[in-house]
């Protein structure tokens, strides 16, 4: 076999450059493949070779009369993540997952592990399993974690597109807060100090001045000393932003956003949830109306079920999840205290102790995967809001340029990409929803 034959062509559909994931169109073809050894065992003179190349896996039958005694022996004495290329007839077989399996005509080693592979058949504990991270990835579990999660970017980048919006980059260093200097993580700049950003929602507004409608979607950061298991101290955010767009427009959009991007998991990936054994019956109810409840209700909520709980309290983890246990998807929260929100969220006109706002609560325990608001668009009261936060007016100047020029109601809000990920899979720690999660404890590998 030629090594890297039509290996430029990873697009072209040829039996030259196939993979397991297009094995179908290939039915009593002979094609080749490329990847790595997922299991092997022999019986006799026949040796069955599980083989993943990333897109799947598929069974690949050898025998001595096939390819040789010289290629068997090479086959049978392979071990687990040997990178190798096999070609063979594509033969249907109505046992395998994928309803096909391979027929050895040829088998060739690119390379062989240099020493046993440390991640073997037998149980491992997660603290052993992140620190092999690296390796970990390649197990069908967090392969199929990582496929959805291509997926769900696709989804997100496809509904802004496909609807006006315009990708926007906000600046990864900052050099001053969105939310409180608390939770920052402060690096030198030259001869002075930037911050990672926490958000680029300030920004966003900035460009959604420019052009109506716009997304922000990168990397994120924040320095808050929590271990919970919906934390990490570098996350992805995608943060729609839109002028002329109010409280009501806000919350419509994050609605019909949220059920975009879970039924269209299902549609495409429901092969892997169910390598994930996910129940997909509450992922199937995630559609459009969601239930709205003021902020007060939620209070209400939460004294009801034993929860006490009184006017001005911000929810953590456990109330959000009493609060999702009365609904069968999810629940949108709007109108909280201003007291206890970030300074840019609009002053309601009816009563000023309340700000235009809407967290949005995943089902089944997962917490907040939506915060956003209308902003605030009066220069005065931005302004007052500004000083009651002890930031700095002048390093916001050029936030308050967007009231001092041209200033229109406008909202938006925020999605965590992992915890949406977490909620969709339904994995119980946000740190299997990255390929490389930081933590508190935790920046290697």
């Amino acid at each position: 076999m030629n090594l890297f034959r039509n290996a430029t062509d990873s697009g072209k559909e040829s039996p030259d450059n196939a993979t397991i994931d297009q094995i179908s169109h290939f039915d009593q073809k002979t094609v080749t493949l490329r990847g790595w050894v997922s299991s092997i065992r022999s019986s006799g003179k026949i040796a069955f070779l599980q083989l993943r190349d990333g897109t799947g896996i598929i069974q690949c039958v050898g025998s001595i009369q096939d390819i040789g005694e010289e290629k068997f022996e090479k086959l049978k004495s392979s071990t687990l993540e040997t990178a190798v290329l096999v070609s063979g007839e594509v033969k249907k077989d109505t046992r395998s997952k994928i309803g096909f399996e391979i027929g050895l005509k040829d088998f060739e080693i690119v390379s062989r592990p240099l020493e046993e592979y440390p991640i073997g058949k037998k149980e491992h504990g997660v603290a052993f399993l992140m620190e092999q991270r690296h390796l970990w990835l390649r197990s069908s579990r967090q392969v199929a974690i990582l496929r959805i999660r291509s997926e769900i970017i696709r989804a997100i980048r496809d509904y802004f597109d496909g609807r006006g919006f315009y990708l926007m980059d906000s600046p990864i260093l900052t050099p001053n807060s969105c939310e409180g200097t608390s939770t920052l993580f402060e690096t030198p700049y030259f001869d002075d100090k930037a911050y990672l950003t926490q958000s680029g929602q300030l920004y966003g507004e900035a460009s959604a001045m420019a052009l109506g409608k716009i997304y922000v979607f990168g990397p994120t950061f924040r320095a808050e000393k929590s271990k919970t298991r919906r934390h990490l101290t570098e996350f992805w955010m995608v943060e729609p932003e839109v002028a002329f767009m109010d409280i009501n427009g806000d919350m419509d959009l994050a609605e019909d956003f949220i059920e975009y991007i879970v039924q269209r998991t299902i549609k495409n990936r429901r092969a892997e949830l169910e390598i994930l054994e996910r129940d997909l019956t509450p992922l199937e109810r995630v559609k459009k109306p969601f239930p709205r409840i003021l902020y007060s209700e939620a209070v209400d909520i939460l004294n009801k079920n034993n929860k006490p709980a009184k006017f001005g309290d911000d929810f953590g983890g456990d109330e959000e999840t009493v609060i999702s246990q009365q609904f069968d998807r999810p629940v949108m929260i709007h109108h909280y205290p201003k007291a206890i929100k970030a300074f840019y969220m609009k002053e309601n006109d009816k009563d000023p102790t309340l700000v235009n706002c809407v967290d949005v609560i995943a089902p089944e325990g997962y917490g907040e995967i939506i915060g956003g608001s209308q902003r605030e668009d009066d220069m005065e009261k931005i302004k007052a809001r500004i000083k009651e936060h002890g930031l700095s007016e002048d390093a916001f100047k050029w936030y308050l340029d967007l009231r001092r020029f041209g200033s229109v109601p406008h909202a938006g809000f925020g999605l965590g990409l992992e915890r949406t990920v977490a909620w969709i899979t339904g994995v119980p720690h946000v740190r299997e929803t990255i390929p490389f999660p930081r933590l508190m404890e935790k920046i290697f590998p």
